[in-house]
């Protein structure tokens, strides 16, 4: 198999590529990495010298290729089979971009920060990433209007990047019961059979997450 993907199952950024992986029907072979070990850390690094996940290695073009977005749009300029996940259109293909952006920095990021400030004990005030959390979920409600899918009415980059960043963010800032159209994305995002199955794959690993109990016992 020519592409292998070093990723954990919890990380909300390996999820992101995952969903573009089933998603695009492109086999690949999964490389566990623990980041506790450090033989893991070894191979991530001599992939990535960074040391974070996710990243691909392709054997065929002996190429190691980090960082989500770009992992996806290198997906689809090197690999056939379903629709690509970024549109041809230029201008289309910039909403998609932006809106990969804003799930990635606006609703990621904030979501991280609050993670981590439980998971390092550090009891700062959370209260401007939680404001954060809900700017952003106006601004993806309103988006929504008359539209499937982020974007329209195809699924995309961004909805891959949607998925993971919403899945964990209500975990630790609930949707608002006002934001109608984000309730019933949501919905639909995890009814995708690629989300589903990465949700599924993650299931084992959600009690090291510090929020588990926030999580819906339907995903657990």
């Amino acid at each position: 198999m020519s592409l292998t993907l070093y990723y954990h199952p919890l990380a909300s950024f390996c999820h992101k590529v995952l969903i573009a992986l089933y998603e695009r029907g492109i086999a690949f072979e999964k490389r566990f990495v623990d980041l506790a070990n450090e033989d893991d850390q070894a191979a991530l690094e001599a992939v990535w010298p960074l040391r974070k996940f996710p990243v691909i290695h392709d054997a065929i073009r002996d190429r190691n290729v980090a960082e989500t977005s770009i992992i996806i749009e290198y997906l689809d300029q090197h690999f056939d089979g379903a629709p690509p996940l970024i549109p041809v259109d230029a201008g289309e293909a910039l909403d998609v971009r932006l809106w990969d952006r804003v799930f990635d920095n606006h609703v990621q990021v904030p979501m991280n920060e609050i993670v981590f400030d439980r998971l390092y004990g550090r009891n700062d005030d959370v209260s401007r990433w939680r404001n954060a959390l809900d700017v952003a979920y106006a601004m993806i409600d309103r988006q929504l209007a008359d539209r499937s899918w982020i974007c329209g009415g195809a699924f995309t980059m961004a909805d891959c990047a949607a998925a993971p960043a919403l899945f964990y963010a209500s975990t630790v800032q609930p949707f608002p019961a006002s934001a109608t159209r984000l309730h019933a994305y949501f919905e639909r995002l995890v009814e995708r059979p690629s989300v589903r199955q990465v949700l599924e794959d993650a299931a084992p690993y959600f009690p090291l997450y510090p929020f588990a109990d926030a999580i819906p016992k339907r995903f657990r």
